[in-house]
């Protein structure tokens, strides 16, 4: 039986006048790989920012594992560690080595010793495939290195929720396809993840359903196979004819 690890039910954003998300329900399961794509502006990011309260949702309703993520600083307390989320950017440290980077959110939220932490980032340091990078500061990493660091930064929290905001969109081609492939043996791992991503082989080839947004709305979703064979709306095969070409 699944559980559902992630649900929004009727959310609503504004950034002042304008309303950036409206009516936005999504369920996702333990284990399950949701993709959320559409053009730029069409919410996307916003919604896993208001899944991990980067942004407060003004109504609706958000949940990890049955439990009401509110806008209060006790809910925000309480994503730390349960969610990952790896960004456009890849926010890390520069003035501290790889390693540092990796240890400092187990030893302050996790409460582990720095022999604990070290083992912890070294796991998983071996997992996104860089442990020989671990004593080089962020700026001597190409970007792809970069954001495989960010990648196992979230990882040493050991959450059970994975959110990606495009994050291959800084990235050179060349280096893409080294981060996408960490991506890939996460899905296989089983690990809960909802990316938001304009690369649909990575979506035809890991998600478990696709969303389409525009203008603040989740306009389709559908299984994989569905959604790629048998687009419903016109706004969505349009998307899709555009992106597939290049």
């Amino acid at each position: 039986m699944q559980t559902t690890a992630i649900e929004l039910i009727n959310v609503n954003k504004w950034f002042d006048k304008f309303h950036v998300l409206k009516d936005i329900n999504l369920k996702v399961e333990t284990g399950e790989k949701v993709v959320i794509c559409g053009p730029s502006g069409s919410g996307k990011s916003t919604v896993v920012r208001c899944i991990n309260k980067l942004e407060k949702h003004q109504s609706g309703f958000i949940s990890l594992y049955g439990k009401e993520l509110t806008n209060s600083e006790k809910s925000a307390n309480s994503i730390q560690g349960n969610i990952g989320m790896v960004f456009q950017q890849f926010n890390l440290f520069p003035h501290i080595n790889v390693l540092e980077n990796l240890i400092l959110g187990p030893m302050k939220t996790r409460h582990k010793n720095r022999d604990e932490a070290v083992k912890i980032a070294m796991h998983y340091l071996e997992r996104v495939d860089i442990p020989d990078q671990a004593n080089k500061m962020p700026a001597q990493l190409s970007g792809g290195q970069q954001q495989r660091v960010a990648i196992a930064r979230s990882l040493c929290m050991e959450p059970k929720v994975m959110l990606f905001d495009e994050p291959t969109s800084s990235l050179d081609p060349e280096m893409i396809s080294e981060v996408l492939d960490v991506m890939v043996e996460l899905a296989n791992d089983g690990m809960t993840m909802i990316v938001v991503t304009h690369e649909m082989g990575f979506a035809r080839k890991v998600a478990d359903k696709v969303l389409f947004m525009d203008k603040g709305k989740i306009v389709e979703q559908n299984t994989t196979e569905e959604f790629f064979r048998s687009p419903k709306t016109e706004r969505c095969k349009t998307f899709l004819n555009q992106i597939l070409k290049h």
